[in-house]
């Protein structure tokens, strides 16, 4: 991939690729910002900073510099945009699920047919700068799960996504750290911006979409997660992505279907 944007002076360039279930890219970087889209398969993103879960028919914007890790679940096949650093300067600093409109995967399955070396002039320049202002619009997902920068507290937080829990209390992870209730609530909104009621929630979120897109049942997942019941986990569900794990899945494959 590195070598298809060695040497090439255009402000957006396009490629799609073809991944097995289980690969993994290693961490790595880009000098361009990164609009990854995946038209089918989910990919998940880690970066020092937090983890990122990109469902199929979604897309990822990584900004230029920053390192990351990528692991493929499922079959995936994905159209990628990379920007000039200048160009990124009007994108997000910071990595974010996006939506991907109907339009704009048009557009990105017209760009990857494109020449690297393409006209900036005739209408494949004309193509890549409307691209530029669609990606302006992409709504940001609640896909992200923040890492804290404090090493006690990202060991805890990685340790809980190997073994993630519902019922996790302030006073437990407290008392794990060795500091008071008041102490570790400040510390983790400052490290994550987040409460740990939100935070977890979003990382039981996080750890059953990749097992759902799969294929496996929502009581399966829900149970092994944790949670008391189907209906809860089905709650939760609702409450970050605005409808229900059975009407998510249906509506990614009725867009898949595009």
């Amino acid at each position: 991939m590195k070598e298809a944007l060695d040497g090439v002076v255009r402000p957006v360039l396009a490629l799609e690729n073809q991944y097995a279930d289980g690969d993994a890219l290693a961490a790595h970087h880009h000098e361009r910002g990164q609009l990854l889209y995946g038209a089918s398969g989910a990919v998940m993103v880690r970066t020092v900073q937090g983890t990122w879960v990109m469902p199929p028919q979604r897309g990822i914007w990584i900004p230029p510099g920053v390192v990351h890790e990528v692991r493929m679940l499922g079959e995936v096949r994905t159209y990628s945009l990379y920007l000039e650093p200048e160009a990124s300067a009007r994108m997000p600093t910071r990595c974010e699920v996006v939506g991907i409109t109907r339009f704009m995967r048009s557009l990105m399955c017209e760009a990857v047919e494109l020449s690297a070396s393409y006209d900036l002039d005739g209408r494949a320049g004309a193509l890549m700068t409307l691209i530029q202002y669609e990606m302006k619009q992409l709504s940001v997902l609640p896909l992200s799960l923040p890492i804290p920068a404090h090493d006690l507290l990202a060991k805890r937080c990685r340790d809980f996504l190997g073994n993630p829990s519902p019922h996790d209390t302030i006073d437990q992870w407290s008392d794990a750290l060795g500091v008071s209730r008041h102490t570790f609530t400040r510390l983790f909104r400052r490290e994550t911006g987040m409460s740990l009621a939100a935070w977890r929630q979003q990382a039981c979120l996080i750890v059953a979409l990749p097992r759902l897109i799969a294929g496996e049942r929502v009581t399966s997942v829900a149970l092994e997660l944790g949670y008391d019941n189907p209906a809860a986990f089905t709650t939760m569900f609702k409450r970050v992505l605005g409808t229900s794990p059975r009407n998510y899945l249906s509506l990614r494959k009725l867009e898949e279907s595009f």
